[in-house]
């Protein structure tokens, strides 16, 4: 039964819709090809169901993880225009930065600096890979190595450029896996389809954007006592009594929605209440590792004080994937500028880092492989921007967004291969080229979207926006 005060505001609604439709008919501005949202289903046969998006901030020196340039050491202490390179700083290839402000980084540095690690080759495909990353080293022949992306922002914004394609000029754009939360209908009711795991800068807090609140990350903690902010009372509720509330919240919502049916907050806010309900009782078991192996356990180096926190999150994210998570997007080193944001003593810096990550990282690879999961999970590694080929200071280098390297694993991907190069001294992208939004492209391709299908009315996006999907390292 409605009262009056629904049913008059349901027949205003109607009345009003009525009117608008016949307006719109006669100007001739409806149609049968009218935009309709997403329905839950992939646009076409998908090979991955879930995505682990690891995030190292600050910037990872591509010369010293995945793409080795011993030219750097045999003229470590040059100039770069002293060498057989100087043509790196022609004016027309550094054009693509957009610079926020003049400051001390992401300038050229224009020593040269040597490798600070050595390298070794790999696995049946004989990738070479940094020795600061060993255990990721023997499941080499896992991954597609992509040795040539650029951007745009030569500063920690960049960092919100990776995960949404924009540079931060251009204001505030939904990430990656708010686009897919959009898309894409839930696995498991009882979990977030997106989460995020690590602390987010202010700059890379948000996800949904203009898409709304509903498709912002959920942050989860690796705690089972205290997994999500508000997940328990502050004093004990029987099940009655929290059956009561819940109850009462939803009629006041039902109200409210009567007279506001357009507000997107409320929507967002309802939806967040009932799958905070669920998730009082789902999430905490899912980071409850009791029930693991303590090999498994020993696998992520759980069992060790420098990557037990990074491993308790990379178990986590398997888990998720297992109950059904779409997208889980961990962020390694937030604070400030980025843990890795080594402008000196990079190689402490990387060292320490890498030490935090190597092992729960290749821990992942090796147990999704063995649970059979790995070809329906795609698995990312990614930083903001490289580091320079020359030196700042005495042991450091300073931002780099000409020329860096990410990796992708799973998914339907090819393995063992690396894709795309810099040039000898890893200045700059030179073969297959790669902007950011082509790892948006290729994730959306396994998952089964086109982004172009998932614009919604008055917010047209640019082509780059899009990217193309990089076909190369897609089996």
């Amino acid at each position: 039964m409605h009262n009056r005060r629904h049913f008059l505001a349901d027949m205003g609604l109607g009345c009003a819709g009525l009117a608008l439709a016949e307006m719109l008919r006669r100007d001739g501005l409806s149609n049968d090809n009218a935009w309709v949202p997403p329905d839950g289903s992939p646009h076409f046969g998908a090979q991955a169901k879930s995505v682990i998006w690891l995030f190292m901030n600050g910037g990872v020196s591509h010369m010293e993880s995945f793409d080795p340039k011993p030219m750097l050491t045999k003229y470590s202490g040059k100039t770069i225009s002293e060498t057989p390179f100087a043509a790196v700083q022609d004016p027309g290839k550094l054009a693509i930065e957009r610079l926020v402000v003049p400051d001390g980084n992401g300038n050229q540095r224009n020593k040269l600096y040597p490798l600070q690690v050595g390298f070794k080759k790999h696995g049946q495909s004989g990738i070479e890979v940094s020795d600061w990353f060993p255990h990721i080293a023997h499941h080499v022949d896992k991954l597609a190595i992509v040795r040539s992306m650029w951007t745009t922002d030569s500063n920690h914004g960049a960092q919100t450029q990776f995960h949404s394609g924009r540079h931060q000029n251009d204001g505030d754009f939904p990430t990656l896996g708010a686009w897919i939360h959009y898309g894409l209908g839930s696995l498991n009711d009882n979990l977030p389809q997106f989460v995020s795991i690590g602390p987010r800068e202010y700059w890379n807090k948000r996800d949904g954007h203009y898409l709304g609140p509903a498709h912002d990350a959920v942050p989860l903690r690796i705690d089972p006592q205290n997994p999500l902010d508000f997940s328990r009372p502050e004093r004990p509720f029987s099940a009655d009594e929290q059956k009561i509330g819940k109850q009462l919240i939803q009629q006041l919502n039902a109200l409210r929605a009567v007279e506001y049916p357009g507000d997107a907050a409320l929507t967002a806010r309802i939806a967040a209440y009932e799958l905070a309900f669920r998730m009082q009782r789902s999430v905490p078991e899912v980071v409850d590792f009791s029930t693991e192996t303590a090999e498994t356990q020993s696998l992520y180096g759980i069992d060790q004080s420098h990557c037990k926190d990074f491993g308790m999150q990379l178990l986590a994210a398997r888990r998720l994937v297992e109950r059904g998570v779409r997208f889980i997007q961990i962020q390694h080193g937030a604070g400030g500028a980025g843990r890795w944001d080594a402008h000196g003593g990079l190689r402490k810096n990387h060292t320490n880092n890498a030490l935090a990550v190597d092992q729960p990282i290749a821990g992942l690879l090796h147990d999704l492989d063995r649970r059979g999961m790995l070809d329906e999970t795609l698995v990312l590694f990614a930083t903001e921007f490289g580091r320079t080929p020359g030196s700042q200071g005495a042991d450091g280098r300073d931002h780099h967004i000409f020329g860096f390297t990410v990796w992708l694993a799973g998914g339907g991907l090819k393995r063992g291969v690396v894709h795309g190069a810099t040039d000898e001294i890893g200045f700059h992208a030179v073969e297959q080229r790669h902007y950011v939004t082509d790892i948006h492209a290729t994730i959306l391709r396994q998952l089964g979207l086109d982004s172009r299908r998932l614009e919604i009315p008055g917010r047209k996006r640019l082509e780059i926006d899009h990217g193309h999907p990089i076909t190369e390292i897609i089996a």
